[in-house]
């Protein structure tokens, strides 16, 4: 898959790479992310506020890099009398460049996991920040606490279309959530599980549909449904291709085969790996 980001090894500075490093103080012309709820200060074009902008006494976490840039959160307990705008991920995501809503979602997923793991789950002690690391300690009875993630998958099904016809692919509608939207098969890995069973069993529950020749499509961190998610996308193949998929009622509200030359206008948004595997499974089909 085309990389929606930076690569790393052909261009180290360029993109988003998260880190933990405090070794320096924040400089005026870093990049400044304050979190207040579930929302992001920025200017009034999506971009991120600068250290400078904000009061001197702020208390700053690393981010990481964009672009070779340092990047700092904060979390705020108001807006007010402050520059910028407040904005929800998914509005930012749609305007932004890929690394600047990866480091969006980061800011939020950190700030998150702070604010509500800040005493032991074990001893009840207050928790301690670990140099260097996006985890915390206990200092009376040293449990580890680093930020951790949840894994979930989506997954591209297509099957032979009529004689002449092109590639069906499913969508799907969900009970909850963008209900209007046409989307894939989605779900979070259980504990124990592998992705490739997680997309199995999630297809078996929501569709009732087996599929073949599962493929890796890509990931992409995300935001909306949660700090700290991680989307898994894959491509797959009925394995009946005559089978009809079968809603289970609860999740999801309709289940449809579309040809790759008809699609819905109401799809993913551009931004959304599920938009990417949808595209890139259209531009497969012409090739």
């Amino acid at each position: 898959m085309a990389s929606h980001g930076g690569s790393a090894a052909t261009a180290p500075h360029c993109g988003f790479r998260p880190g933990a490093d405090r070794s320096r103080p924040p400089a005026p012309g870093d990049l400044a992310l304050p979190v207040t709820g579930a929302k992001l200060l920025t200017s009034a074009d999506g971009q991120p506020l600068r250290v400078v902008d904000l009061p001197a006494d702020t208390d700053w976490v690393p981010l990481g890099t964009l672009d070779g840039t340092p990047a700092w959160a904060t979390e705020l307990s108001t807006a007010e009398d402050l520059p910028g705008q407040a904005r929800d991920w998914a509005s930012l995501a749609a305007e932004v460049p890929e690394p600047h809503a990866t480091l969006a979602g980061r800011a939020l997923a950190v700030m998150t996991w702070r604010r509500t793991h800040r005493w032991c789950g074990a001893c009840r002690a207050e928790l301690t920040d670990l140099p260097g690391e996006t985890a915390r300690r206990c200092p009376d009875c040293g449990l580890y606490v680093p930020m951790q993630l949840s894994a979930a998958v989506l997954v591209a099904i297509t099957r032979p279309g009529p004689a002449g016809r092109a590639d069906e692919l499913l969508l799907v509608r969900h009970a909850t959530g963008p209900t209007g939207l046409w989307a894939l098969v989605a779900g979070f890995v259980e504990a124990g599980e592998t992705l490739e069973a997680a997309v199995h069993r999630e297809v078996s529950e929501e569709v009732r549909l087996p599929v073949d020749r599962l493929a890796y499509f890509g990931s992409q961190p995300w935001a909306i449904s949660g700090p700290g998610v991680l989307l898994a996308g894959f491509t797959a193949r009925a394995a009946d291709p005559h089978a009809e998929p079968v809603v289970d009622g609860q999740e999801l509200t309709q289940a449809r085969w579309f040809g790759l030359d008809a699609l819905p206008a109401e799809l993913p948004p551009a931004y959304s790996i599920s938009r990417w595997l949808i595209d890139a499974t259209v531009t497969a089909a012409r090739r």
